[in-house]
């Protein structure tokens, strides 16, 4: 009886050890052979406390360590079905809060000027991308977590699901560091990684030696024109069309492919923001010389810093000479958007300009009121201001004259937004032109569409009237498959060069056709990039397995882009690699420059633009085939399959 009883005690010791083991882990392993990979957990498991109905709540909070800066995606299934976003982490390694917003589930994005701005949400310990799914937060049962093409089988762990009414902040939750001294990432090691401030000098002496040598040729005229082909010059630069294809041509008649890079700016790419947010990320932070307000927040520039460290006191005057050294060497003929104008007021380079104060609304999701009293004399009166100190300046190609306007392909909802607005002019017009029967979805369109003809031509007559030496470059539509035939024919009217942004494995020929079969006008590539996460960042708008993928992507891209006969310009997004903690307006921090916080230029990257820059005369002028090999891990950021890897 006694050996029975002692059997049953073990029985039972069994059965509670059983019962009280170790706290289920809630934990993804991403399979890298697959395009999807990912888990769905049941939220009572990791919180029976959460109610299933989410309306008296503002913010989901979660706590969660992953291994990789890859971005991956957090929804939630609803009585209305499933409800994502994109999350990417400044924090791979590190066991971090973030506080998610519930309005980015329940509703459209605020109206903002520009793509960007739209759908890109910043927080402290990430970022957010907003999905295309909308709805009430009922019925709320289960998490899921997926990434695209996983690099590396990286892990996810989730701890922690809360709900809150206010914002509670998010935070790092480790004691070690996240960004070392250099404003490198110190929770992620990679094989390029300084280590020591000596180190760094060594690698800058040698690129400067290696700038002693002799430069590669690449045929270039004065203004970075192709010597093998001349015509008429016009002291400006122009468009042609010879034997059928396009071609910028050079003030002095050369022909010319605008071979370019946007953000041009020595030392950046290496801002610390929101230090009061953040206190506990930064090892060494800067000196105080180093340090400034960005957005009323205190930050510091690594950028900055380390050109110092390699060029002391005078290292703005150096570092902008360094990069017309390194464009030349590297065949870039052109300094795009958004840079700095120490840099292209060399005067050693081509450039292009974004005009000014031309009231575009962010309200209005990046149209202006062209109703209101005055509009035409306040572009007037900019243009007066900005323009003739550029009219006789043979660098300057031309000015863009906007960027990914919102607006484009949501015109129904635009007037929506206007008619729920205040009271202001443009308010005014649209309802009159409803009462006049433009009611419908159609007709909503239309009205928009008349407002944004009245605006361009509004600008495109102000710029010839006080430059008409110089091209307008159009506005950077996000895609231009979206602008049907009525808007074809606007930009037609209103543009020289017809201008596109285009984050693709290749620019899309279909629409190049079309645009071109529709227009009959030149085509420049605003933006495109190619990046991978194995420094930390984000990996761009459409990702690569590696560094040297990151070339190859390059190649690919470009060379195929130029083999078309309507594409004269391209600007690869962009000099530096974005800020490791994101940049304060949006919280991007894509791994998608040319150079990195240490000023070091990407090795792969570099050497794939001066192959094809060797090569784009012919690729254009359609006497060789383009570069054929595609990159390996090569996805974008849009929508994924809608299944689960379980």
């Amino acid at each position: 009886m006694k050996k029975l009883i002692t059997g049953m005690a073990v029985l039972a010791l069994l059965l509670t050890t059983q019962c009280t083991s170790a706290p289920k882990e809630f934990k993804i392993s991403f399979d890298s052979s697959h395009e999807v990979s990912g888990r769905k957990f049941a939220i009572r498991d990791i919180n029976p406390d959460l109610p299933r109905n989410w309306d008296e709540y503002n913010y989901v909070v979660l706590e969660f360590r992953i291994t990789t800066a890859q971005r991956f995606h957090v929804g939630f299934t609803t009585d209305y079905g499933y409800n994502e976003l994109r999350v990417m982490s400044y924090l791979p390694n590190g066991w971090n809060k973030l506080a998610i917003p519930l309005k980015f589930y329940r509703r459209l994005p605020d109206a903002r000027i520009d793509l960007a701005a739209t759908f890109n949400q910043p927080r402290y310990t990430g970022w957010i991308n907003l999905g295309g799914k909308r709805g009430e937060l009922h019925g709320i049962d289960s998490i899921g977590i997926r990434m695209r093409v996983p690099i590396g089988n990286p892990e996810l762990e989730i701890r922690s699901i809360t709900l809150t009414v206010d914002d509670p902040g998010d935070e790092y939750l480790e004691e070690i560091y996240a960004v070392d001294e250099f404003g490198q990432h110190n929770l992620v090691q990679y094989e390029e990684k300084i280590a020591s401030l000596e180190q760094l000098q060594d690698e800058w002496s040698a690129e400067d030696k290696e700038m002693e040598g002799i430069q590669p040729d690449y045929n270039y005229s004065n203004y970075g024109g192709y010597l093998q082909k001349q015509v008429k010059g016009s002291g400006f630069f122009r468009t042609e069309k010879i034997d059928g294809r396009w071609w910028f041509v050079d003030p002095d008649g050369y022909l010319f492919l605008s071979h370019g890079v946007d953000c041009v700016n020595p030392g950046g790419g290496g801002h610390a923001n929101n230090l009061d947010k953040r206190a506990n990320l930064f090892r060494e932070l800067p000196p105080e010389a180093f340090r400034q307000s960005v957005r009323n927040r205190p930050s510091a520039s690594y950028g900055a810093w380390n050109l110092y460290r390699r060029y002391g006191e005078d290292y703005r005057a150096k570092a902008n000479e360094m990069v017309v050294k390194r464009m030349d060497w590297w065949g870039l003929n052109t300094i795009a958007n958004w840079s700095n104008a120490e840099v292209y007021n060399l005067k050693k380079k081509a450039y292009t300009l974004q005009l000014r104060g031309l009231a575009m609304d962010g309200n209005l999701m990046g149209l202006a009121d062209v109703y209101a009293p005055g509009f035409a004399a306040r572009i007037d009166s900019g243009m007066k201001t900005y323009l003739p100190a550029n009219k006789d300046n043979p660098w300057v190609i031309g000015y863009f004259v906007g960027n990914e306007p919102s607006w484009l392909g949501q015109e129904a909802r635009l007037c929506d937004l206007i008619l729920e607005g205040e009271s202001r002019p443009i308010k005014t017009a649209l309802e009159e032109y409803l009462q006049n029967g433009g009611s419908t979805p159609e007709g909503k369109k239309e009205f928009i569409y008349r407002t944004f003809n009245t605006f361009l031509q509004t600008v495109n007559a102000t710029m010839k009237r006080y430059d008409p030496n110089h091209l307008n470059l159009g506005i950077r539509f996000g895609n231009l498959n979206e602008l049907d035939e009525s808007l074809m024919e606007i930009c037609r009217n209103a543009f020289d060069v017809l201008s596109f942004n285009c984050y693709a494995l290749e620019p899309d020929k279909e629409m190049m056709d079309r645009a071109l079969r529709l227009t009959d006008t030149p085509m420049i590539i605003g933006e495109y990039h190619f990046g991978t996460i194995d420094r930390g960042m984000a990996q761009s708008l459409w990702q690569v397995g590696n560094q040297q993928q990151r070339g190859v992507a390059y190649r690919y891209y470009t060379e195929r882009g130029y083999a078309h006969p309507g594409l004269i310009g391209t600007a690869y997004f962009q000099w530096c690699d974005q800020d490791l903690m994101g940049r304060a307006s949006d919280g991007e921090n894509y791994n998608c420059g040319l150079i990195d916080v240490t000023d070091r230029p990407y090795k792969h990257q570099v050497e794939a633009m001066m192959e094809t820059a060797k090569r784009l005369y012919d690729v254009h002028s359609g006497t060789i085939q383009p570069f054929s090999q595609a990159p390996e891990k090569a996805r974008g950021h849009g929508s994924i399959p809608d299944y689960w890897n379980e």
